[in-house]
């Protein structure tokens, strides 16, 4: 077998967590749109490029080479930037091209009042963002019918892990208890991202799965379990009704749904964190929460 060579487009949070997780050290390119970035990427394994919706002529050669593309990037008012960038070149310019991932949202299910649902479920997009994310979904189901190559599209819960869950927010402050009556959330560590990517691209799977964990929780619990296990108070319990929000912040809490994750499971991938207190405790007791660094628990 050839050598595999990997493309992320948007080679951000998940972007990084796949690459550390680079066993066989393919050879692996990612864009940002800022060049002070670079270093951070090539720190998690990933030779950098710039990308700001225009190709651009290296660009084009690594692509060339590329055997297996992951997209990590929002569409926007113009459609998806990827396939408005490279769209001509993923049909005609990318002859070693076997497989295509694109990280898409839990959020184009939209609001189920609480209920599950999988991947078979209806697509109820109530955000207008949700919205382009089922069109851009269908792009890419699309293309890859067209080209004849399988398309994995991972449907992605809210994402923490390494700098990005409540122990660095109530380590920083910034931690807070939005109680809203029956909300609930499912989420998703990166290294399970990274996990199962790994395990689709390894075998060459297409289809639609929702990467989540196992237990879609009320968001004020993880914050009290975080508080737990760093023997701190958790903050006061604010009403959703009185709480200052963004708008974005405020749509959130305008979707409730529990989010089933058998079709990745079948498929073979076993979850390292199945839920948010597997995961905690996982990061408080290495010391990692921060980020990714081990340190010494903080002393209040």
């Amino acid at each position: 077998m050839s050598e595999r060579r990997f493309f992320i487009f948007g080679a951000g949070y998940s972007g990084k967590a796949f690459a550390r997780a680079n066993a066989q050290h393919a050879p692996i390119f990612g864009t940002t749109r800022a060049p002070e970035r670079f270093g951070a990427l090539r720190s998690a394994g990933v030779e950098p490029l710039q990308f700001d919706g225009a190709p651009s002529p290296e660009l084009g050669e690594a692509l060339a080479r590329t055997t297996h593309l992951i997209v990590s990037v929002a569409p926007d008012d113009t459609g998806d930037p990827v396939l408005n960038a490279a769209g001509d070149a993923l049909r005609e310019k990318m002859p070693a091209l076997e497989w295509i991932a694109y990280l898409s949202t839990v959020g184009v299910y939209g609001d189920h009042g609480g209920a599950w649902v999988d991947e078979t479920s209806d697509c109820r997009p109530v955000s207008k963002r949700s919205v382009m994310r089922v069109a851009a979904e269908q792009q890419w189901l699309a293309l890859g019918r067209e080209i004849g190559k399988p398309v994995a599209v991972l449907r992605l819960s809210g994402i923490y892990g390494p700098g990005r869950n409540a122990l660095a927010n109530l380590e920083d402050g910034t931690a807070r208890r939005l109680v809203k009556q029956d909300q609930v959330f499912n989420r998703i560590h990166c290294d399970d991202i990274a996990g199962a990517l790994w395990l689709l691209a390894d075998n060459s799977l297409g289809g639609i799965f929702n990467v989540t964990d196992d237990e879609p929780a009320p968001p004020q619990d993880v914050v009290a379990y975080a508080a737990g296990l760093m023997g701190v108070e958790p903050p006061p319990e604010i009403p959703f009704e009185t709480a200052q929000l963004s708008p974005m912040a405020r749509s959130f809490y305008g979707e409730n749904k529990r989010v089933a994750n058998k079709a990745i499971k079948v498929a073979g991938y076993r979850f390292r964190f199945p839920d948010y207190r597997v995961a905690l405790e996982r990061m408080w007791a290495e010391g990692n929460w921060r980020d990714g660094a081990p340190r010494s628990p903080m002393r209040r």
